[in-house]
């Protein structure tokens, strides 16, 4: 009876056995049907479909949002700024008056070089009067010398005495012209005293306070600046690397953090043909041969261009990111520029006169595409434009087709498709 039960249960356990090896290869044969089936490429590829729309070749630099016109309006004499007639934001006419500086000091003056002139004035009518004796008396001796009856030195005694009035008639007539002058310049003087719009704009800045001491001695100083902000100039500053590809007339749009959604465009107006003058170094010595100062800057060239600003939209010292157009391609066939890849160079084959230049090397690409299928192909395209992230395709493509831009393998290449031996 115990043999029995021995027997069975060994018959049992190799049953069991023989289970899980039919078991695991059965599993086994999954597992390798699942390798040697062929691979999905489309599965391992990331795909973009070939659409249309704009694309463009643009050069990008910052720039400073300036008014067109504007003038700084300073004061040419010295005294206390007595009145204030304006304040920031305030538009103003040519003409109307800002400001006033006690005058006191410059009225004085005039004052002195009008009492100075009537002075002059009088003592002009009198030397006249002596004029006029003086001539009177040399013509009487001269009557007497020609009837022999006058004596030679009363003649000779009232023609000095004639000329030296004449002669001190004319330095008063010239110390007169002199004082007139002086008057002039004092008026002058005493009209700045108040200051009047030299043009009609806003006022963006007033520098200076009501009660405050201006002194003129040596420098103009500046009370306010008045600019026209119907009209903008953006002064943008452009590497050297990128100044060779702007031309005048070129267009161009640009965009502002205060509005991130509005473009504003506008065309080139005008390239310095010099940067912008760099500060004088403290050390007086020349830095041709230094240890990098000028040598390791960035030059940049100043463009400029208009825009209107009726709506005042644009304030003054405005950022500016500007984009100079180049080329310019719209409802164009597009595809990544990832997807890409230079074709070898074709060897250029004889021309005559009247044949187009093949296509360079640079202009033609291949793309890899994924049919209906699944399955890849390579072909070759003709690339217009193109700028940072897509291409403009000329020729080899049609909108709706499918490309690879990349694949998912960490290799970076194509996936290895299984097959069966």
């Amino acid at each position: 009876m115990t043999a029995r039960r021995s027997a069975a249960a060994s018959g049992s356990r190799r049953g069991v056995r023989r289970g899980l090896a039919a078991a695991a290869l059965v599993l086994g044969g999954l597992a390798s049907a699942a390798l040697l089936r062929p691979a999905d490429p489309a599965a391992s590829a990331e795909v973009a479909v070939v659409g249309r729309g704009t694309v463009e070749d643009t050069v990008t630099a910052l720039g400073k949002i300036q008014p067109r016109a504007y003038v700084d309006v300073g004061a040419q004499v010295s005294g206390q700024l007595t009145r204030l007639h304006v304040t920031v934001g305030q538009m103003v006419r040519e003409g109307d008056l800002l400001a006033e500086i006690d005058p006191a000091l410059q009225q004085a003056k005039v004052e002195a070089g009008r009492a100075e002139r009537a002075r002059l004035t009088a003592l002009l009518a009198e030397q006249r009067a002596r004029t006029d004796f003086a001539e009177a008396q040399l013509a009487r001796q001269a009557a007497l010398r020609r009837s022999g009856s006058g004596r030679g030195e009363a003649f000779d005694q009232a023609r000095m005495e004639a000329r030296i009035a004449a002669a001190q008639v004319e330095a008063t007539q010239a110390q007169i012209r002199q004082t007139d002058s002086t008057l002039q310049a004092d008026e002058a003087q005493l009209g700045y005293t108040r200051i009047y719009a030299p043009m009609s704009g806003t006022l963006i800045a007033v520098d200076a306070r009501q009660g405050q001491t201006i002194n003129s001695a040596y420098e103009a100083p500046v009370l306010m600046r008045i600019a026209d902000l119907s009209a903008m100039t953006v002064w943008t500053q452009v590497s050297e690397a990128d100044v060779t590809r702007l031309t005048d007339g070129m267009p161009l749009y640009f965009t502002t953090l205060g509005h991130p959604g509005r473009r504003w465009t506008a065309r080139l107006h005008e390239i310095l043909p010099a940067p912008p003058k760099p500060p004088a170094s403290g050390n007086g010595g020349s830095s041709a041969s230094g240890g990098g100062g000028a040598a390791n800057s960035v030059v940049l060239y100043t463009a400029l261009f208009e825009i209107a600003n009726d709506r005042g939209e644009l304030r003054p010292d405005m950022t500016a990111q500007v984009f100079f157009v180049a080329a310019a391609a719209k409802d164009a066939v597009t595809v990544p520029v990832a997807a890409l890849t230079p074709a070898a160079p074709i060897p250029a084959a004889p021309t005559s006169a009247t044949l187009p230049p093949a296509d360079t090397a640079a202009e033609r690409h291949r793309v890899t595409l994924i049919g209906s299928g699944g399955a890849i192909e390579t072909r070759e395209v003709r690339v217009g434009v193109r700028d940072r992230f897509n291409a403009q395709i000329l020729e080899g493509l049609a909108e709706g087709e499918r490309i690879v831009v990349g694949w998912k393998t960490d290799d970076g290449r194509p996936p290895k498709i299984g097959f069966r031996l």
